[in-house]
Parts: C-alpha cells; structure tokens; sequence
C-alpha cells in the first residue's frame, strides 16, 4: 500500500539564547492510509515536535527543519514555502491539539472559525459551508448543534470543545488527522467517548491517523503500529501486538511495567523507571537511556545504538536480543501484572475499617450563589456540594473519583475550612472546624495539610526551595536558621531529594521533582492529614509511580491520612482503602477499595470502570455505557441526577431521588436499582 506519509532522517534544531539545541534525531516513519500510528513517550521525549513539525508549525517557534525530509502525499513539505503550506495544512494534513481552548479564538463564534476554515480551502458559498459545519457538529455528537455554531468558546465545556475542533479539523476532508494528546485533559468517560468518535470518523471518512500520547491505555485501543520516543530519537517501532506481548527496548519495558490496571497486585509496590528524562542541553553520551537502564554496559555509555531491526520490528538497544531472551520465555508484560484479588481479600479490606474516626462529614453542603436576575426574586446557585456525609478513620486514604464538575475538589477545600460551607458539619478530631475562631483554626492547619495538582502554580517561583518548604516551618515553630535549613534539608532527603536543592528555584526541577518538593513542605509539620488534590494527574505514567509509591511510604512512616482525589480510577484503586464516587455534588456510591472495583453496585460507577481504556491492543471493549456530559450543577435533573445519562433509567428515577442506603456492611449507594 502506499504511504501517505514518509518521514526520513528528520533533524530538528531550535534556536536559543545559548545556540542551537537539537530536539529531535534522525526520525524516520511512515502512515498509510487508514492506519492509525502513535508516538509514545514521557514529556520531552519529542512526541509533539515531531508532529509539529510534520506541520511545519515549528518554523513559528524558533524550530528549523535541520535535515531529512517529510513527504506528505508525494509533496516534499520540507522544501515548501509558507504560503504553499496553508494549501495543505486543513486540506491534506489536518491538527487536534491537546488544549482545545488554545486553538480557538476566544473572540469569535465556533462556527464563524469552522466556516472560515471551509472557505478557505474549499470552493463554497458561505451557506454552503454553514450546513456542511453543521452538519460535522452533529457528526462529532454535539447536542444543539444549532445553538452551539453561534456560542463562543468560553461557553462550550471541555469535553464539547474538544469535539468541535475535531470537527473543524474535519471541515476539509484531510487524508492525515494529527491528533496530539486529544484526551489527556478529559475525564475517562468523554476519553472513552472521544476515541470512539476518532475510530468511527477513521473507517467512514477512509482517514489516518497519528496519535501522540503517554497514556499506553490509549495506544492499545487506538493503535495499528506504535513508536516509542525518548530524548528526541525513536527507541522502538513494532504493530500493537507485537510491542504489548514483548517490549524489546528497556525504555519500553519500564513503560508497560508502570502501568497500574485494574488488576494489578495492590500490595507491592509500583513499579517505576528511576530518574527522569534528561533536558535537550544535558543529554548523556552514548545511549541516551544509560542513566535509568538496568542493563547498562560499558558500551552503552560511549555509543549510541543505531535503530535496527530485530524480529520483524525496529530497536535502538545494543541489548535487545538479551532482554528478548530474559523476558520472552516469560508470560507477556501484560499477564504478569494481573493479580486478581480473591473473595477473601474484599472481605479482609472491608473488616479492616475498625480505625478511630479523624473526619466526620454530616450533611455538607457548599452553594456559590449565581448574579440574581433583576427581574426575579428567587436568587439561583450553583450546588457544587449538597448534602454529603461519610468519614474518614485515622491512617486510611480515603479516594475520591467522579467527572470534572462533579465536586470533588470543592467538597476537600471546605473540609479543611479553605472555603466556608453553606450547611453541615465537619468534625475534625471531634472538634466542629466551623465552630473555631480564626487564630484556633490556624492553629488547627498545622495537622491539615494540601498538596496540589500544579505544584509550579502554587508556590511563588521567586522564592528558593529553602524558603517554599520552611514558610510552614517559619509561621509555626521558633525555629533558628541553622535549625530550619536542617530540618528542610532533612525532608528533601525524606522525599528523594538531594539536600543540594535547598539553594535551587523551582524552574530548575522537572514536573515530578516539584511534586516531591511541594509533598515536603505539605509534611514539614508532622501533619495528621493531608489532602492529595489531583497530586498525580498532570505526571507521567513512570513519575506517577513514584510519587504514589512515596505517599505510600511516607504514610506508613508518619501516620499518615489520605483525601486522595483524581480522576485515574487505577491509580485510586491502588492507594485507597475506601472509595467514595461523586457525581453533580452528591455521593453516589460508597466501599471498599477493591469491593468498589468487583462489585460496583451505581450504574455511574460501572460506567466509569468500563470507560478505562484496556492496555491489552486484543480485548475489544464493550460499547461505552456513560453517553453525554455531566449537567450544570446550577440547574441539576429532577429526582435521580443521573438519570439523564444512565442507561438503566426508569419513570421512578425520573421524579424521585434516591436515598443513599447501606445494601451490605461498608458498601452504600444512592440508587432505586442497583447493579
């Protein structure tokens, strides 16, 4: 079949104040039509540069093509001046980026930009091109789509926007979609509706697809042939198949390795590939992946290993044919993580739950009232938490998962008091928080610590490591200078640090480092409690690990107890011994870690569940159960809130809200007919 895209020898260099620095090295692929291919990797590995630059985005960035060639359809685009690329940008070769939101302008309407992009490249009339950006908003699944080719982007949420780029990137008909993390900002449930769409649009419209993403899940769902990318050169080249049945590159193995599924063996640890990757100014000699490699040789450190191929795929590792040997005769990557828990392992986590109570939660509620309508006396809100009550036992970690909006973050900030509650109660350690004067409740924060999603954005990046971790030190200990510097010195070794970072800016640590540095100064103060608030979304799958399995170690440690909450049901799964479900301010469903995962008895559960994409690229997955978007929580459904999403609703459901009841020991849902 003929390639629709051939890459070979790609060279790219960007221009900075210190000279050039290359990103990525001689990069050859190819896609032939209605072949999907994805590039893997952590951040930095030069995923989304080699798709840019495919683009020739790049050329708006400081990026210069320094060698090799991209021939798209027969066009050399390398060659091609910028004027000549606009006809095949849209046309041939067309963009999905990671953050819908950018690639919008937020001053026009959506279907002013779907429109424009139609006539640009097609010869219509603009009425013509209306009902054909009409027609690829329905196409793409958006309800209304009248109503929404008029709104701004602002007004659409995240998971619409995301489909109303796919659909102007469809507006011209391309042979090649780019689509550069599409989900990786998404809940799992509009991820899982979001690959569903790209896969049916593929076979309908004859289209390929490249698909850059560190989520492995994704690649074995979506994947024909997958690339592994590290430090700006491809490490690996195998079919799906070949690559999850037996990685031939160390790299790769570390990858599939940290994976955590749904049946991983909740008692060992997390693997993790040790350290990070190497900044384009540091890269090592030799094989760039000596550092973190288990089988490391002496050859490794001096010579780069070229990409060559071994059986019947591609690896750049002098050592292949030995890891081949080591791991072949084992089960698959995949088997050997499974362990599936027994009956009388649910059991045993539900009787463990005998611990004294540190969180008691009754009948929370928080609203943000909404500008009231001169013309109306009754003043609206917006019901971000309403109504929720449960605990949390000293030394647990209490998981919290549902959809964005559904009021996870906002339920967290009000138990520590960051945000008053309309209605309830919170008892911490038996004492009512809300009851406590100002001073008595800073005094309560030293045992009341947060670590946040973006650790960058919440410390002041013109302070010193020093200072960011010894603030809390400093408001409440008397402590002399020497004897912060110890003590902070101290817990950066505790979090795997170099105590040499004491003097460093946060700039000059990777995302994972930064996360180590914000969970020292959250437990610089022997804190009882701390809030884990998205702590681990933002990182990849093999720094995830880390910070997870040093959460684990320091609670074991200290004592420690855990409001973990996310929205990676298998990473919630692995560190809770409770799960508590939310959806649209309520909790809807309540057990047992391993009793949520075997016998989800909410319909929203279950759907959640079956929304995590398999990491085997062979098991095909049942049709997604969870449809449409969350509702807004200022104009919630009637009776069950679920109901307008859940596909076993009845009249019942409709009109009347279902009492969250206990159906076993440990094991509570709201809901007229469980699972």
């Amino acid at each position: 079949m003929e390639k629709l895209l051939d890459v070979q020898q790609l060279k790219v260099d960007f221009t900075t104040k210190d000279g050039a620095l290359t990103a990525i090295k001689d990069v050859t692929m190819h896609i032939r039509a209605g072949e999907t291919l994805c590039i893997v990797g952590e951040s930095g590995s030069g995923k989304t540069v080699t798709s840019k630059t495919i683009m020739r985005l790049i050329d708006y960035e400081n990026g210069k093509i320094s060698d090799g060639s991209i021939v798209v359809d027969d066009i050399d685009v390398t060659q091609l001046p910028q004027k000549k690329l606009r006809s095949i940008r849209g046309k041939k070769v067309a963009m999905i980026f990671q953050e819908p939101m950018a690639a919008f302008d937020p001053v026009f309407t959506i279907g002013s930009q779907i429109i424009e992009t139609i006539l640009e490249h097609k010869q219509s009339s603009k009425s013509e091109a209306k009902n054909r950006a009409l027609y690829l908003l329905k196409r793409v699944g958006i309800s209304d789509a009248e109503l929404r080719l008029n709104q701004y982007p602002n007004e659409l949420s995240g998971g619409m926007l995301q489909r109303a780029m796919i659909a102007m990137a469809l507006a011209c008909g391309p042979d090649l979609l780019i689509a550069d993390e599409p989900t990786t900002a998404l809940d799992v449930t509009i991820q899982a509706q979001i690959l569903q769409l790209l896969q049916e649009l593929k076979e309908e419209l004859g289209m390929s697809i490249l698909l850059i993403t560190h989520d492995m899940g994704v690649a074995a769902e979506m994947a024909d042939r997958i690339i592994v990318m590290y430090a700006g050169r491809i490490v690996e080249h195998a079919t799906a198949s070949q690559l999850f049945a037996l990685p031939h590159h160390p790299y790769t193995y570390g990858l599939l390795q940290s994976i955590t599924t749904l049946d991983s063996d909740r008692s060992k640890k997390l693997y993790s590939i040790k350290g990070s990757i190497p900044a384009l100014a540091e890269l090592p000699s030799g094989c760039e992946f000596h550092p973190r490699c288990p089988y490391a040789s002496e050859r490794c450190f001096i010579e780069s290993p070229p990409l060559l191929e071994i059986n019947n795929r591609q690896t750049a590792c002098w050592h292949a044919e030995e890891i081949v040997k080591k791991h072949g005769g084992e089960q698959s990557v995949l088997e050997a993580k499974v362990k599936v828990p027994s009956q009388k392992e649910t059991v045993q986590t539900s009787a463990a739950h005998t611990r004294e109570t540190l969180f008691t939660v009754q009948e929370l509620s928080k609203y943000y009232p909404i500008s009231k309508n001169v013309f109306s006396r009754k003043q609206s809100y917006i019901r971000a938490v309403d109504n929720v009550s449960f605990t949390i036992d000293k030394g647990e970690t209490f998981g919290l998962v549902g959809e964005s909006g559904s009021g996870k973050s906002t339920l967290g900030r009000v138990l520590l008091q960051l945000e008053k509650l309309t209605s309830g109660k919170v008892f911490f350690q038996g004492q009512d928080l809300s009851k406590l004067a100002a001073k008595e409740l800073r005094k309560k924060r030293k045992d009341m610590q947060v670590i946040y999603q973006d650790p960058y954005g919440s410390v002041n990046p013109r302070w010193k490591i020093g200072d960011i971790i010894g603030e809390p030190l400093q408001v409440h200990e008397s402590l002399s200078m020497k004897e912060k510097k110890d003590r902070v010195q101290e817990l950066l070794e505790v979090v795997g640090l170099n105590k040499s970072g004491y003097d460093r800016y946060p700039h000059e640590f990777s995302g994972g480092q930064r996360q180590r540095i914000a969970i020292a100064r959250a437990i610089a103060l022997n804190p009882q409690f701390v809030l884990a608030d998205e702590a681990v979304s933002a990182l990849d799958v093999s720094v995830q690990a880390q910070i997870v399995n040093l959460l684990q170690d320091l609670q074991r440690e200290r004592s420690l107890t855990y409001l973990f909450i996310a929205h990676g049901l298998n990473i919630v799964r692995h560190i809770s011994d409770r799960i508590g479900v939310m959806y649209l301010g309520q909790l809807v469903e309540m057990a047992a870690s391993e009793e949520l995962f075997l016998h989800p008895a909410h319909h929203y559960t279950k759907g959640l569940i079956n929304s995590i994409p398999s990491i085997d690229p062979n098991r095909s997955r049942e049709r997604i159960s969870i449809q449409g978007e969350i509702p807004s929580p200022a104009n919630p459904p009637a009776g069950c809130r679920f109901h307008t999403r859940c596909p076993a609703a009845t009249a019942r459901c409709r009109e009347e809200q279902p009492i969250f009841r206990e159906i076993q020991k440990g094991h509570w849902v709201a809901c007229h007919d469980p699972v």
